[in-house]
């Protein structure tokens, strides 16, 4: 098992100082010219869920498709949740009025005309959530299609306008009706669980959800990719979920972990990623290597059998 410590230094880090590692660290982050990776072949949608509020989800929706972004690749994070935490962390403005996601889900205007360019990465885009949001569902339960509006949305045409390699759907931290419409737009579902105590408490009911939606509305959704967040390497709990998740679902989780870090959970307040907020800090470094790793993993299966899958 890899830890969240593990993966940030793997050129080793002996005989520095903390403020040089940190520099380090920064410099890797910064310049990632050394790390970039090929845009994929295809493009992937992936609807980021866990009903269960607090566990890191809409900081790794954002962090990570920061982290794809300064890898080289361009990205559309598309925020379904109303509380708008996705625009914020990303700097984007989301007033009432503002072009957002309400509209395209009521075929007011589509996907490209909605998205805005966050202000310190050109690759990375958003389509915000306003407060509007707030009462969509109930107006989208009386529409035609109301579980496949976003999927309608998400067209070829609209995000071959905007030139996207991965597009990331952040979800309410709820099942309901918006949280539908991610997992018919998307064929992958990423999931992140906290190693904390309750983090496996609702999973199962995400987990069968996914399994109504696959039988029903979407065949090709598959929960592609687990991320465990607030890792703390001071207690045995954090390990013991950590080898309990593993366990479970086996490859799936990926072997970067995102520590328990002061640095992500203030970038927001400024209108940051942590990769941009403090580039040298450990919580960014796991997020660059979470990236890569995702974007590694999602090369690999899509190479034919027996062609270099695991």
């Amino acid at each position: 098992m890899v830890g969240a410590g593990e993966v940030l230094y793997p050129h080793g880090g002996e005989g520095l100082t903390p403020i040089a590692e940190e520099a380090a660290r920064a410099a890797r982050v910064l310049h990632p010219e050394d790390h970039r990776l090929p845009r994929p072949s295809e493009r992937r949608i992936i609807t980021v869920a866990n009903q269960k509020g607090g566990v890191g989800k809409t900081t790794s929706t954002v962090n990570l498709a920061a982290a794809l972004s300064l890898h080289g690749a361009r990205v559309l994070v598309v925020d379904l949740d109303p509380q708008g935490n996705a625009s914020t962390a990303l700097g984007v403005d989301h007033r009432s009025g503002t072009p957002s996601i309400y509209e395209v889900l009521l075929g007011e205007m589509t996907i490209d005309e909605a998205a805005a360019v966050c202000e310190r990465s050109d690759g990375l885009l958003c389509v915000p959530a306003t407060i509007d949001l707030a009462g969509s569902e109930i107006e989208l339960v009386s529409m035609l299609n109301r579980e496949s509006r976003l999927k309608n949305a998400l067209t070829t045409e609209a995000l071959d306008r905007l030139d996207v390699d991965y597009v990331l759907i952040d979800c309410p931290p709820s099942l309901g009706l918006l949280t539908l419409n991610a997992m018919v737009a998307a064929p992958e579902v990423l999931i992140p669980i906290q190693c904390e105590y309750y983090a496996l408490e609702g999973l199962s009911q995400l987990l069968n959800n996914i399994a109504l939606v696959q039988s029903h509305l979407n065949p090709g959704l598959h929960v592609s990719t687990i991320l465990l967040t607030m890792y703390d390497g001071r207690t045995k709990l954090a390990d013991q979920v950590t080898s309990e998740v593993r366990n479970h679902f086996g490859d799936v989780v990926l072997r970067t972990v995102i520590p328990r870090s002061v640095k992500v959970s203030e970038a927001p307040g400024f209108g940051q990623t942590v990769l941009t907020y403090d580039p040298g800090s450990r919580g960014a470094m796991s997020y660059l290597d979470a990236a890569r790793e995702f974007a590694a993993r999602t090369m690999v299966r899509r190479q034919p059998e027996g062609e270099g899958a695991r």
